[in-house]
């Protein structure tokens, strides 16, 4: 029997540098969560629902059978909140997280998160946590931060509010921007507040400087908790440095029945989009019902916070093997 060459690339696309790099990240985060007193907790990467969010797209996960068995995790939000419902106090997770249909400089389909939960905190809390986080990181002691509201970046930078603004004069300032395809785009409101705070307003953010973005509209929440006003928010922030976003966090919305509410509209858009409806997780619900605490948690990307600490143009610079090598 003849031998057929291997021809496949079987190299690491990070360098021995870069990969060391990740190994002091990771002992640097365990080390600054160890001394303040959060508990490293780990939950399953494989689960019985999926995510509801019409912008993510689960893996769905098959045995040899073809029997469906379940979801890969887009984020271990769900099962960390209920760890939290059952008393565990401030925990945190370093894991690989699951994302189909994202490709590109800066999104591998799998990726490593760090996401972690204060009991007794609200977002303003954890912004100035997650601030000294990424400072060790980076070992930068002396990054500045800004705080800017999503409102008055809106209203600043784009002279647009987005809390009255039409669709059809977000559909002009990005036709007027030049977005390539606008003309041909059919969005909602949030998606033009989208498009335009990713081509026209994210590269200018976090220029030598943590920029956090906080108060979102409600129709953004995602799983954040309400500020009712005359201009209502959701209690939510993202972290950009360098242009680039590093992080997402909430006050913890904790009402059961209002999550409910969510996912239920979040299944009625992926219907209107044709889009797989998954099974909403009545674990995580009971949870919420049971009772969780007043928190706050913030999501942030170890790809792309060690992209910006190695100086690296592109994610695979980071990952020891990219998709398309494993």
């Amino acid at each position: 029997m003849t031998a057929t060459a291997i021809t496949a690339d079987w190299q690491p696309s990070a360098s021995l540098a870069n990969l060391r790099a990740r190994a002091a990240l990771l002992a640097t985060l365990r080390g600054f969560f160890a001394e303040v007193g959060v508990l490293e907790v780990e939950t399953p990467l494989l689960s019985s629902a999926a995510v509801t969010d019409p912008a993510l797209a689960s893996f769905a996960v098959h045995r040899a059978s073809g029997e469906h068995c379940g979801y890969l995790h887009t984020s271990p939000e769900f099962p960390m909140k209920r760890l939290l419902a059952a008393g565990s106090g401030a925990i945190y997770q370093i894991c690989k997280v699951f994302r189909d249909d994202e490709r590109g400089r800066r999104h591998h389909p799998e990726f490593s998160l760090l996401e972690w939960y204060r009991p007794g905190w609200d977002y303003q809390q954890l912004m100035d946590e997650v601030a000294a986080v990424v400072r060790l990181a980076l070992a930068q002691p002396a990054l500045p931060v800004e705080k800017i509201s999503y409102r008055e970046l809106f209203r600043e930078r784009l002279q647009l509010d987005p809390w009255t603004t039409t669709v059809a004069e977000l559909r002009t300032t990005a036709l007027a921007a030049g977005i390539a395809d606008a003309a041909q785009m059919d969005l909602n409101r949030d998606g033009w507040l989208d498009l335009l705070l990713t081509h026209c307003l994210e590269a200018d953010l976090g220029q030598n400087v943590m920029t956090f973005i906080y108060d979102y509209p409600p129709s953004q929440a995602a799983l954040a908790r309400l500020h009712l006003g005359t201009f209502p928010v959701a209690e939510r922030f993202e972290l950009y440095l360098q242009g680039v976003e590093l992080a997402n966090g909430f006050t913890e919305l904790g009402d059961a029945v209002e999550q409910r509410a969510r996912f239920a509209a979040d299944l009625a858009e992926r219907q209107a989009q044709h889009l797989p409806l998954p099974p909403v997780d009545e674990h995580f619900l009971a949870a919420l019902a049971a009772g969780l605490p007043h928190c706050a948690g913030v999501a942030l990307g170890l790809d792309r916070l060690l992209m910006l600490a190695t100086d690296a143009a592109h994610i695979d610079a980071v990952l020891a093997f990219p998709i398309e090598r494993a």
